[in-house]
């Protein structure tokens, strides 16, 4: 994964307040006579209408920009790569898409790719191998977060429709990169040349598209609403629908106002729990649990307070009832975590995480400390309901060993500051609930940024030089073997601890089909629009 800008979370929240105001909401629905959804058709048009929770930003339209959650679906639907991930399964699947077939060398330095005839670029250029190194280029001249998968990589062509990628070194994880859902997206280089401006098509990109996807952005108007058309020319099936409206609705309970009202077609993100189980047990709307490689974390800090010892971050760890937080924040939408990486990207038997629930070692520690060392504060993302959730729980579980725990909120750009380039985590808490996934399926798209001492989400700056190494390791060989070591090294650090496996809860009209089917399963928050039907 990577250092996400607002955080591909829910908007922030005072969770005691709100939540029971969205319960109320919630509730209504089965409470109070029929729901909406139990007599809403189908609409007459083609138009589908969701929404947005947080707005995703003015780099939300521009796929070398955007590198958070919700604005996937812009980045899913109107640009697309050489390689994707296969949607409509849990088990990550590299795909063809703009290119039809793939081969690697041996070390995995060169990779030759065959594209796609009749692809036209929504500005009616025509898609070949000219358009790769532009793309490319483009990347690495904006220079955010996802260049990191084009660096050291030279684009040669062997006429319209071939071209090979050489890379400066090994890496048997390039083509996950290519079908990253913020992977290199190809660029129309005719569109590219014409906006170029002076920040390398950046102002163009905000309110346009280059893209090749089933849908053209027609409407970009930050921090209120987005719109996509139905590609006329579009080289694969023709979307269902023609005109997908994402309105931001700021407010969790409006948007589920909007949604039993009939006004729109699904909430695909961030509904609070006590909305989840509402809508589980309301019959009339239709609930979807789908895999994704989410997870939520609680990180441990190793320079703070009593925690400074792996054995006294274990004793911490081990008092935390993993079951409890299960069944009072995530029922029906995660599971229990019982491997130190997030789901789907490590077989199952490996890279095992064995925390015992245990309350003894920690309030027995708790006896011995002094009384400066037995407050503990535990902070959250401000922008994560769950996230609150989770910590008022831990709170209440720690408080009962002779701990006196604080709850904190930060910004998303607090969590953030706190983890490398920065040399310190300098002004953090004593531990962190964060969730986040990789940016794609290989366990070293996860180890790297989370395990390492230079990792973009190595909030607290945790790590040991043998970790280190065998992450430098896996890098270039890609073996399992050697990430599963390092997954339960990092479980003996006591600073990590992979709490549940989350998946995308979306709630539908039943009329709306299609949803499992248009899910991708390292791609949160989205949907493959044209795969989406009324029925």
């Amino acid at each position: 994964m990577r250092p996400l800008p607002p955080a591909p979370r829910a908007l922030a929240t005072c969770v005691g307040a709100a939540l029971a105001a969205v319960l109320a909401l919630a509730g209504c629905g089965s409470s109070s006579g029929p729901s909406a959804t139990a007599t809403t058709k189908p609409p007459a048009g083609r138009t589908l209408d969701l929404s947005f929770l947080q707005d995703p930003g003015t780099g939300a339209t521009d796929p070398d920009v955007y590198y958070a959650g919700q604005g996937i679906i812009l980045q899913d639907n109107v640009y697309q790569g050489l390689l994707q991930y296969k949607p409509g399964t849990a088990t990550p699947t590299v795909i063809p898409d703009l290119a039809t077939s793939w081969t690697a060398t041996k070390n995995n330095t060169v990779f030759t790719l065959q594209l796609r005839h009749g692809v036209e670029f929504h500005d009616g250029t025509a898609f070949t191998s000219a358009a790769v190194q532009p793309s490319f280029q483009r990347r690495l001249a904006v220079g955010q977060g996802p260049a990191y998968m084009v660096q050291g990589a030279t684009v040669t062509t062997q006429g319209p429709y071939q071209v090979t990628i050489t890379l400066s070194g090994p890496n048997p994880n390039f083509p996950a990169y290519l079908a990253s859902a913020y992977g290199p997206r190809m660029m129309s280089p005719a569109g590219l040349a014409a906006h170029a401006g002076s920040d390398h098509d950046q102002t163009y990109l905000r309110t346009h598209d280059l893209g090749t996807g089933p849908y053209e952005l027609t409407e970009a108007r930050i921090g209120s609403a987005y719109q996509l058309e139905a590609f006329s020319k579009y080289w694969g099936p023709k979307p269902y629908f023609t005109t997908v409206n994402l309105p931001v609705i700021t407010d969790s309970s409006s948007q589920q106002l909007q949604f039993n009202k009939g006004a729109l077609a699904a909430i695909l993100h961030d509904l609070p729990e006590p909305a989840v189980k509402s809508y589980l047990a309301d019959k009339a709307a239709d609930t979807y649990s789908l895999p994704t490689q989410n997870s939520q974390y609680f990180y441990v800090n190793p320079d703070a307070g009593f925690l400074t010892t792996a054995a006294h971050r274990t004793a911490l760890l081990k008092a935390i009832n993993v079951k409890q937080i299960y069944a009072e924040a995530f029922t029906g939408r995660a599971t229990i975590a019982d491997q130190a990486y997030p789901a789907h990207m490590m077989p199952q038997g490996d890279a095992t995480q064995a925390i015992p629930y245990a309350t003894g070692p920690l309030s027995s520690l708790a006896r011995s400390l002094p009384a400066s060392q037995k407050t503990l504060t535990i902070g959250y993302d401000s922008s994560s309901p769950d996230g609150q959730l989770i910590a008022n729980i831990i709170s209440a579980q720690l408080d009962q060993l002779g701990l006196n725990v604080q709850v904190q909120s930060y910004t998303t750009a607090q969590v953030y500051a706190w983890a490398p380039p920065a040399p310190s985590a300098k002004g953090a808490p004593d531990a962190v609930i964060e969730g986040g996934w990789p940016d794609a399926a290989p366990p070293y798209m996860w180890a790297h940024i989370s395990f390492d001492p230079n990792g973009g989400l190595n909030y607290l700056h945790c790590s040991t030089p043998q970790i280190s190494k065998l992450i430098k390791q896996g890098q270039g060989t890609g073996s399992l073997a050697t990430f599963s070591t390092i997954g339960q090294l990092s479980v003996q650090t006591g600073c990590w601890y992979n709490l549940v496996n989350q998946n995308d809860f979306m709630v539908a009209q039943p009329w709306l089909k299609g949803i499992s089917q248009a899910h991708v399963v390292t791609y949160p928050y989205s949907l493959d629009l044209a795969d989406l039907y009324a029925g």
